[in-house]
């Protein structure tokens, strides 16, 4: 489960234990559907637009099953697992605090922590709450989550509360303390790792994020994170653990996408460097990405359309190859291939995002780069082209190498836009040359 349900008041919790479950338990090799229980406006978690990582950590699953991912949405604040898991319309909340009594716990499939946010330019350089530098800061904070204690370790009394248990609906108080660091209505800000990390790289001001692994132990900021089952579902709770193992990797890099701060077994931060290649890509370009890109900025779906909306003169460019000439329909015969459909706005480069370019490959990716960019190397570009495609990867780490300084990489594609219910449109390629 999200935030709210890592401090469920333990009262509440005794109640919600008096529920009377039903008899019969429907198990996994039973399920015509994955079931999820989840809140339909809640990011960096999940909501109805599937733009969270919680819905794309459900993907995974239902792709494993081969089965179909369905949603029974209900605000998460007091009495989420009563009104979803507990009555039976669902069968997985994704995530929940390890440990948690609401629910039968799988093995963890991730360990966070609270982070410090702060302006980068507001010349803090703090890597703990305790450090001077904060000392007449004025730091947000959600009341009641283990942050409030942090602060009161050091001493520390000039905070701006934010509210825990609220209408997800309407209200998320933890973005909302991010944007105030942003916009100067406060110093910093202690929150919870995945709220932090996922809404301070929307900010249009520049924001530092600290997880806060070098705090005393006493102050309890990391939590294993596991997902939330029913207790008589034995076999679930089996194939959920098996899943865990064999796709850590790919849930990995779904959460550095979405800027989670993750620990390691070791105790130390794993970074979208661990599954990042030192080379391009040179086959196989359908397949898991890394989590990131390093010199370009990894955007998530609901990243990109803010960074769209904020910056209208960010340029996307789909990569996504043309299709071929069929074999069987040689030169002079007409043959049209058919349209690309991508994002509104969008340029398409065919065919250049193979490992190795040819001559003319690379001339035609330089011309429409050139062009594209208006031949401003701190023009924002763009990247992408469908889910598992390297290609859009190594079309983006090509225009770092050649020096654009303001590249993004959206590793979701043109499927995943229009999943959420947003358009696309035929867009034909870019004439300036051939380009296979």
């Amino acid at each position: 489960m999200a935030f709210p349900s890592v401090f469920t008041v333990v009262t509440i919790a005794a109640a919600l234990l008096s529920v009377t479950l039903p008899a019969h338990a429907v198990e996994v090799t039973e399920r015509e559907t994955v079931r999820v229980c989840a809140d339909g406006n809640l990011l960096p978690y999940s909501n109805e637009k599937m733009e969270g990582f919680e819905n794309e950590i459900a993907r995974l699953i239902g792709e494993d099953l081969k089965k179909p991912v369905t949603y029974y949405w209900w605000p998460q604040t007091i009495g989420f697992v009563r009104n979803t898991l507990r009555a039976r319309q669902c069968d997985l909340v994704m995530g929940t605090a390890s440990g948690e009594e609401l629910m039968q716990n799988t093995n963890p499939y991730y360990r966070t922590v609270y982070s410090l946010v702060y302006r980068t330019k507001s010349g803090i350089k703090a890597e703990s709450v305790g450090d001077p530098s904060l000392k007449d800061a004025r730091i947000g904070v959600v009341e009641k989550t283990p942050a409030v204690n942090l602060l009161r370790l050091y001493g520390i009394t000039r905070t701006e509360p934010y509210q825990l248990n609220t209408d997800t609906r309407a209200n998320n108080p933890a973005r909302d303390a991010i944007e105030d660091v942003a916009a100067g209505k406060t110093d910093a800000a202690v929150i919870w790792g995945p709220i932090a990390g996922y809404f301070a790289a929307q900010q249009t001001e520049p924001l530092t994020v600290v997880p806060l692994v070098k705090e005393p132990a006493v102050a309890r900021l990391q939590f294993n994170i596991s997902m939330g089952i029913r207790s008589d579902e034995p076999e679930w709770k089996h194939w959920l653990n098996d899943f865990i193992k064999r796709r850590q990797d790919d849930i990995d890099r779904i959460l550095l996408r979405y800027h989670v701060p993750l620990i390691g077994p070791d105790g130390a931060l794993k970074t979208a460097a661990t599954f990042e290649p030192p080379g391009y890509r040179m086959d196989q370009y359908r397949a898991p990405t890394p989590a990131g890109l390093s010199g370009a900025s990894t955007v998530t779906l609901a990243e990109l359309r803010r960074l769209i909306e904020h910056f209208p003169d960010t340029r996307l460019i789909d990569v996504m190859p043309a299709p071929p000439r069929p074999a069987d329909r040689p030169a002079p015969a007409v043959w049209v291939p058919p349209p690309r459909r991508s994002l509104p706005g969008a340029v398409w480069l065919p065919n250049v995002g193979y490992g190795s370019l040819s001559g003319e490959q690379e001339r035609y990716f330089r011309a429409g780069l050139e062009t594209v960019s208006h031949g401003d190397r701190a023009a924002r570009l763009v990247f992408f082209c469908e889910p598992d495609c390297w290609m859009s990867w190594n079309a983006a780490k090509r225009a770092v190498e050649w020096g654009y300084g303001n590249v993004y990489w959206y590793s979701d594609g043109a499927m995943r836009w229009q999943e959420a219910g947003y358009g696309l449109e035929t867009v034909e390629p870019f004439a300036g040359g051939a380009s296979n």
